[in-house]
């Protein structure tokens, strides 16, 4: 069996080993494919892993050995899984690998903005304490979280964990979720939309990009956030209308905005929200801790062996 992965740096930079995955099958991997060499490096396989290289309707036309696709993400939308449903092609993805990681990136950002760890670290090389007639130096507000309000935007695996995160901080946690209130845990309250980006003091959004969450931060919905609101989005570039949340943050409707993902990755020149004050930009790397790449080379290494023996797991394409 010819097993070709075709964009695995971003999973294994050199840090993990491919050998599980190699003793499944003859293994070419490769660090990443461009769209004109997808063909030529996936001739002859049964299987391809991939990331982020796309795998349309034509590809997958014209690939009659490949029996399963193996996204190495949560997110499948880079393979046309209706044209792979068509010719039997299994697709499977994995799901809540980077559940702790991402919910710590959500509190990495937010005690960045409150507490300016970044700022100050940077204050202290440039000599400002040493200059300091105080024994302590700050020339921001620094904000405590205990009692702010957390607003969370979908109570999946993150943002259940992010909630729980949140309570630890003493913080009072509403979600806008399809959960009843009776399922969810001590703590949480269930609140519209509305409620959320109205009284929270901090929004954090964990919900998957779909037609009515695109764009579902906007300028109407950034007018009715408080002052002193900040924003944190972890989920999908596209579900914040960049513009106008670098508009509402140059104009101080709200406060501050912590994101790890943009709406084109790696962003263009000119992205509207780099170089924003009080927006704090890091490259989409909230999944990729050591642990949870390893959690995730592992699931799957389980997925393709679900698939050999028969019993399929995360499957997508059913």
């Amino acid at each position: 069996m010819k097993i070709v992965v075709l964009d695995g740096y971003a999973l294994n930079p050199g840090d993990l080993s491919w050998s599980a995955l190699s003793e499944l099958g003859e293994c070419v991997v490769y660090d990443r494919t461009a769209p004109e060499k997808v063909l030529e490096r996936s001739e002859g396989a049964e299987v391809l892993l991939t990331n982020k290289t796309v795998l349309d309707a034509a590809c997958i036309a014209a690939l009659p050995e490949l029996k399963y696709i193996g996204v190495l993400a949560t997110g499948y939308n880079v393979v046309d899984v209706e044209a792979a449903r068509n010719r039997g092609i299994v697709v499977t993805n994995i799901p809540a690998y980077s559940t702790q990681s991402v919910a710590q990136m959500v509190f990495a950002h937010l005690l960045n903005i409150t507490n300016r760890v970044a700022h100050y670290a940077s204050e202290v090389r440039a000599g400002q304490w040493e200059r300091s007639a105080d024994f302590a130096y700050w020339d921001t507000p620094l904000m405590e979280l205990d009692g702010l309000k957390m607003g969370i935007v979908g109570l999946g695996h993150t943002g259940m964990a992010t909630a729980r995160l949140a309570l630890a901080f003493g913080m009072e946690v509403y979600a806008f979720t399809s959960k009843r209130q009776d399922e969810l845990p001590e703590g949480v309250h269930s609140v519209s939309l509305d409620e959320v980006f109205s009284t929270c003091d901090v929004v954090s959004l964990h919900c998957p990009l779909t037609p009515f969450t695109r764009n579902l931060v906007n300028a109407e919905r950034l007018s009715r956030m408080k002052p002193s609101a900040i924003l944190i989005n972890t989920g999908r570039g596209p579900l914040v209308d960049e513009q106008a949340l670098a508009d509402a943050l140059t104009h101080k409707v709200i406060a501050a905005a912590g994101v790890d993902v943009l709406s084109e990755e790696p962003p263009c020149l000119g992205s509207p929200l780099i170089g924003v004050e009080n927006c704090y930009v890091t490259p989409h790397i909230a999944w990729a801790t050591y642990t949870a790449r390893k959690r995730l080379m592992s699931i799957a290494v389980d997925n393709l062996k679900g698939f050999l023996s028969g019993h399929i797991i995360n499957n997508v394409a059913f």
